[in-house]
């Protein structure tokens, strides 16, 4: 069964999902950091050491949301990065943020859907995704339209949630993420479905080898992980 934002809404995932974040998106930032207790900077900036490794001229950050993955992408030095995201008011916040870093000419924001992306095949040398790919309405569409809009020898970097496996840290983090992390999300966001959403999406996710798999399933090749923090996160590697 597929996990929503909303329960008794009658709209598809998508749609909720970009009603939830228009909701949060004031918020969204203070809570990302606050909840992670900034850790979440040090996993973008692992990633973007990663993808240092590679070719990064033209750069797609993928559920760029307020452009934090964007941002920290900036210091490649890439000719342009577009930020693509559903949710028009997480992607105010984005604008405006680029604007007082002087970011504005090399990050660009789009609105859209990242199961139907409006770019040609083989545009960019990168994609870039953190916390996304799970909210995606179908997954293995999202990850076919990666593959497709990337060049040949391309790769994609995506960071996201995981489960802990071990002892104490699993029990640690699911009481967290399930009683600590909602209460905090309700009482700061006026959302009261999206911080008990999150962790629900999380514990749904296909992570590990099996996203691993369904990244080979879509095409690409060179899969490989790197579990960040007792295995609270992942950063995913897939190259074209």
């Amino acid at each position: 069964m597929q996990v929503t934002p909303y329960k008794n809404s009658e709209q598809q995932k998508k749609q909720q999902v970009e009603q939830m974040f228009d909701n949060i998106a004031p918020r969204y930032d203070f809570l990302n950091h606050f909840l992670s207790l900034g850790i979440d900077k040090l996993w973008r900036k692992k990633a973007i050491r990663i993808l240092s490794g590679y070719k990064t001229d033209y750069i797609l950050d993928v559920a760029t949301g307020t452009g934090d993955f964007a941002v920290a992408a900036a210091k490649l030095k890439p000719r342009k990065i577009i930020g693509f995201d559903l949710s028009e008011q997480m992607l105010s916040v984005g604008r405006d943020k680029v604007i007082r870093l002087g970011l504005n000419d090399l990050i660009e924001f789009r609105k859209g859907d990242s199961e139907d992306m409006p770019f040609v095949d083989g545009q960019f040398d990168a994609i870039t995704v953190a916390f996304g790919v799970r909210n995606f309405e179908n997954l293995e569409n999202g990850l076919k339209e990666f593959f497709r809009v990337l060049k040949s020898n391309g790769v994609a970097i995506i960071l996201e949630f995981s489960k802990p496996r071990y002892f104490p840290m699993k029990q640690f983090y699911l009481f967290y993420f399930f009683k600590i992390l909602p209460f905090i999300g309700r009482l700061v966001s006026k959302d009261s479905s999206a911080y008990s959403y999150l962790p629900a999406s999380v514990m749904a996710f296909p992570d590990d080898q099996k996203f691993i798999s369904v990244l080979q399933n879509v095409g690409f090749s060179n899969c490989r992980q790197i579990r960040l923090t007792f295995g609270i996160a992942t950063i995913y590697i897939a190259q074209k």
